[in-house]
Parts: structure tokens; C-alpha cells; sequence
């Protein structure tokens, strides 16, 4: 049976996406296709909508609308400009300067809107142009900024742990959290060294400490917005909050220096930031309701419980195991947004990898970023379009400067997956 229902999962949901459903209806189609082998069509409907509605009854979830909102806030308070200057700052006169530039700005930004696409619009908009006068080569400029985008999708405050956890069955959220600084940290740095080899091969020029300013000036106007990142941590470090409180005090925080330290915010956009995080948040809530059924459906005809044996049965080698499920995953994500794809397939993987000893909070680590990987991946990732658009390059001329860049970045996610100590001393450190 559960192959039947694995197959009826599947393929009408790919249908559905093929004719252009919306992902979340196309789940909930297709979950209700999927009971419909086991219970009457009203049992199957009855169901599945007490799941949607049950699903949502989290108190976890209450820092998704913070948190979009405090994205909301920072994104539309200008600081894409302060926080250049500021990465300027620490990385300018490193060979390859402007390139470093743009990859810590957008850790930095895409951390702060939770979007990569913002991130690669926002930054390196402002830092390709820069860098081709500079004389850097402009594939080079557009792959560094395509290849950095996703980072500060897995630097919290990041929606797409809270929704793993939910799904992982309470996976710690501050743990995630702090692990997920070590894994945008390491992906930043793997991207810097290529860039940095890139520099100093074809000579670019530095950039001077004169065309940076005053470095107070420089600090007093980005150091608000970073502080933002240093209060979560730390309050989560030294427990004087939760991640789900701390997603009320980002959102206090914010708006406090968009309205009065940057006065980029006024009264009267408040009620539009306000719909805008109802709608963001509404969407984000109606798939996870939906994804709920999808997850009911495959655990009541045991579509997980095949998988995992099936995969346990051609092998018991737990470090095959984990490469299978990450190639898995890289595909899933070239054709597939982050967030649907933590819905649908964690309960797929999840017992498989945990089977063989693969803490939770370690599994929802490398799953997401692989997740993020695949977003900047040919032939359907959406960041690495939307990334050659911003620097003005075809994107299918984009893949051979990209391949240092992709290298760099498996090597990352094979560490974390194989060597977790990497990104769990942090979580292990304040359990």
C-alpha cells in the first residue's frame, strides 16, 4: 500500500505543479488523493482539515510574524548602503576587496530580510557596478554575488528553522539558530577564499582606507542595524530569552532605530509594513497547514516508514546514507523554494538519517543549506537567474565562473555533514 500511496503523492502533485497550481494546493490535493486509498472522500476531508487546523496551534510559530515583520522593517529602513560601508570596513583591503564586500553584505542584509533574493538585489546592485569600474571582471563579480546570496537565508533570524522545527517534532530552536551562525559563517568564508585566489591571481587592486570615509561615521550608521544579529545571539547565549521572545524584541528593536536613529520609517508605513507581514505571514502559515496534511498522509500509509526501509536496505553505511539524502535534497532544492521543501520532505528523512545516529538539529543544519544550495543551482534555481540578472550577465554564461564557487561550497556542506562538531559545539554549548 504505501507504494501505491507513495506513487498517487507524487505524481499528482507534480502534476498539479506542472498546470500551475500553487505549491500548497497542489499538497493539499494531492495528500487528500493520497487518503483517499485508505478512507471514504468526507473522512479524508474531515481529516485532513482538523490536521490544518491543529498543525497551526504552535506556540513556535508565533515568532514567524515577528520576524517577518522585523525583516520588513530592516529591509525597507535603507540599510543596505550603511551595512556596504561597514563590511568595507574589515574586508576593503583584502585582495579583492569589493567582492568580499558584497559576500559579507549579503550574509549580513540576507539575514536581516530572510531573502536571498533581496540580499542579491540590494547588495549587489550597488557593489557589481563598483566592482566592474574597478576593474574586476564581471562574470567573477556576478558569480561572488550569486553564490553568497543564499548565506544569510541559514544566519537567523531565519523563518525556515522555526519551520523545520515544527516539522522535526520540536527540534530545539535556539539551537538551530546557533548553528545555523557557524553554517553561514563557513559558507561566507569558503566563498572569500575563492575570491580572495581569484584577486591576487588577476592582481585587483585594494581598496584604500581614504575612499572609506570616516570609520566613525562608518560604525554610527551600520553598528545599529548589526546589532541587531549580537542581541539575539547573546540573549539567546546568555539566556535572558528564547528565540521566540527574541523574535518580538527584533521587531521592537527595529522599528526603534528605522523610526528614530535612521528615520527612514514614519508613523504613516506602519499600517502598510503591517500587511505586508499579515500577507508573507498568511502565506507562510497556509502551507505549513497544508504541508501538515501531506505529512499526516504519507505517516498514516507509511509512505516514510517504505522510504526509510528501502534506503536502509541497499545500504547500512550511515555515511552513504547521509550522501544519498544530500543529493536528494540539492535536486529538490534547484526546483523547489526552501520552506515547501522542509514541509514535505523532513518527514521523509528525518528517521532515515536519525536511524543511524544523525542528531535532529544537525539534519535540519545540512538539509536547509542544502535546500539554499540548490536555489543558485542550474537548471531551475531561482537565485542564480535573478542573480545574473542583477549583473547584467546571461545567466547560462554564468556556470563555468560560478564552478570554483560550487566547489567551495559542497566542501562545506560535506564538512557539516560529516564532521557536525563543526556547527554543533555552538548549540552544545549553551543545552
Amino acid at each position: 500500500m504505501a507504494l501505491e500511496a507513495g506513487l498517487i503523492l507524487f505524481v499528482v502533485f507534480a502534476i498539479l505543479l506542472i498546470l500551475g497550481m500553487p505549491i500548497a494546493i497542489s499538497v493539499a490535493a494531492s495528500s487528500i488523493c493520497t487518503l483517499l486509498l485508505v478512507v471514504p472522500f468526507d473522512i479524508a476531508v474531515f481529516t485532513s482539515a482538523q490536521k490544518m487546523v491543529s498543525s497551526l496551534n504552535s506556540f513556535s510559530l508565533v515568532a514567524i510574524p515577528f520576524f517577518v515583520l522585523s525583516g520588513i522593517i530592516m529591509n525597507g529602513g535603507g540599510i543596505a548602503e550603511k551595512l556596504v560601508n561597514f563590511a568595507m570596513l574589515f574586508v576593503g583591503r583584502v585582495p579583492g576587496g569589493l567582492a568580499h564586500t558584497n559576500i559579507l553584505g549579503n550574509a549580513l542584509f540576507g539575514s536581516m530580510s530572510s531573502s536571498a533574493i533581496a540580499a542579491s538585489t540590494a547588495i549587489g546592485g550597488v557593489l557589481i557596478p563598483q566592482q566592474v569600474k574597478a576593474g574586476y571582471d564581471r562574470k567573477f563579480a556576478t558569480a561572488a554575488n550569486i553564490a553568497s546570496a543564499p548565506t544569510g537565508m541559514v544566519i537567523p533570524p531565519s523563518t525556515a528553522f522555526i519551520m523545520y522545527s515544527l516539522v522535526a517534532g520540536g527540534a530545539s530552536i535556539s539551537s538551530l539558530f546557533l548553528g545555523g551562525y557557524l553554517v553561514g559563517a563557513l559558507w561566507a568564508l569558503s566563498i572569500m577564499l575563492v575570491a580572495f585566489v581569484h584577486a591576487k591571481k588577476h592582481h585587483y587592486k585594494t581598496i584604500d582606507r581614504s575612499e572609506l570615509g570616516s570609520v566613525g561615521t562608518v560604525l554610527k550608521e551600520a553598528l545599529p542595524s548589526v546589532m541587531l544579529i549580537v542581541i539575539i545571539i547573546g540573549g539567546i547565549l546568555s539566556g535572558l530569552f528564547t528565540a521566540i521572545e527574541a523574535s518580538a524584541i527584533a521587531v521592537a528593536y527595529s522599528l526603534i532605530i528605522a523610526m528614530f536613529f535612521y528615520k527612514t520609517v514614519t508613523v504613516k508605513d506602519i499600517p502598510t509594513m503591517l500587511k505586508d507581514a499579515v500577507l508573507t505571514t498568511g502565506t507562510i502559515a497556509f502551507l505549513l497547514a497544508t504541508s501538515s496534511m501531506m505529512s499526516f498522509a504519507m505517516a498514516f500509509t507509511g509512505i516514510p516508514q517504505a522510504i526509510s526501509a528501502a534506503i536502509l536496505g541497499l545500504t547500512s553505511n550511515k555515511y552513504i546514507i547521509l550522501l544519498m539524502v544530500n543529493l536528494v535534497l540539492l535536486v529538490v532544492g534547484m526546483f523547489m523554494d526552501v520552506g515547501p521543501a522542509i514541509m514535505i520532505f523532513t518527514p521523509i528523512f528525518l528517521p532515515v538519517v536519525t536511524s543511524v545516529g544523525v542528531d535532529p538539529v544537525h539534519f535540519g543544519l545540512f538539509a536547509i543549506m542544502n535546500l539554499c544550495v540548490g536555489s543558485i543551482t542550474p537548471p531551475v534555481g531561482s537565485g542564480l537567474y535573478v542573480g545574473a540578472s542583477v549583473g547584467g550577465v546571461k545567466a547560462e554564461k554564468m556556470l563555468r565562473p560560478l564552478v570554483p564557487f560550487y566547489i567551495a561550497i559542497m566542501l562545506v556542506l560535506l564538512a557539516i555533514t560529516y564532521f557536525p562538531q563543526l556547527v554543533m559545539w555552538l548549540p552544545n554549548l549553551a543545552s
